[in-house]
């Protein structure tokens, strides 16, 4: 579980090297990537995913977002990515599944940023598969249902960009999904910030942290 190291620069080659690595130890493996909002979790995890081909299933956390009926009627609409508007217990059991690999399909929902809602049952995870990629925020926190993920991953990768350009493409996304750039700017000042601070200090449960974005 997570050396504290300090972050450095990776390559690309590195890290798929990495992650081929744990695909390929005959036995099912979790890897995890967080980071904060913005900082490339699912970039970084989709690209793995085309690298590794079958060897390897995309679970995101975002899938465990409560409804959006939900977060209304707990008064957390305006919050919404926060540690508590997620079921954060619901994904700590999916995980667990994945880790024991059953001899049936397992099913995992999905989250469409652009209804802002998850579809259940839309990720398919064959007991063949050898490696589960996650990605999320939370998955370092050491409070509540979230302090089970990290012993349940077999690594977990930290990712630190640069704060300008982290920022920069956190507005574009809300931007791009109907907010304008004002009510972006706002957003993440407001929310997404907010979470960031939750966020940074668990870089210290990271088996890596990894500086900039990998080339």
């Amino acid at each position: 579980m997570g050396t504290g190291q300090p972050g450095r620069r990776y390559t690309w080659r590195e890290l798929v090297a990495r992650a081929r690595a744990l695909a390929g130890t005959g036995q099912r493996r979790l890897l995890g990537i967080t980071g904060a909002p913005g900082s490339g979790k699912g970039t970084v995890a989709a690209r793995l995913l085309a690298s590794l081909g079958s060897s390897a299933v995309l679970v995101p956390m975002d899938g465990f977002h409560l409804a959006e009926t939900e977060l209304r009627r707990l008064g957390r609409r305006d919050r919404k990515g926060a540690p508590d508007t997620f079921d954060a217990a619901g994904y700590v059991a999916l995980l667990r599944r994945l880790r024991a690999p059953e001899d049936e399909t397992v099913y995992a929902p999905e989250f469409h940023r652009e209804v802002e809602e998850s579809y259940a049952g839309a990720i398919a995870i064959s007991p063949d598969v050898p490696l589960v990629i996650t990605e999320g925020n939370y998955l370092l926190l050491d409070t509540g249902p979230w302090a089970a993920v990290r012993g349940l991953l077999d690594e977990a990768w930290f990712l630190a960009p640069d704060e300008e350009t982290r920022l920069a493409r956190l507005v574009a996304r809300h931007a791009r999904y109907g907010k304008t750039w004002q009510r972006a700017w706002e957003w993440v000042r407001d929310s997404d910030e907010r979470n960031t601070e939750v966020i940074a200090p668990t870089h210290l449960r990271a088996d890596l942290v990894i500086f900039g974005d990998p080339e």
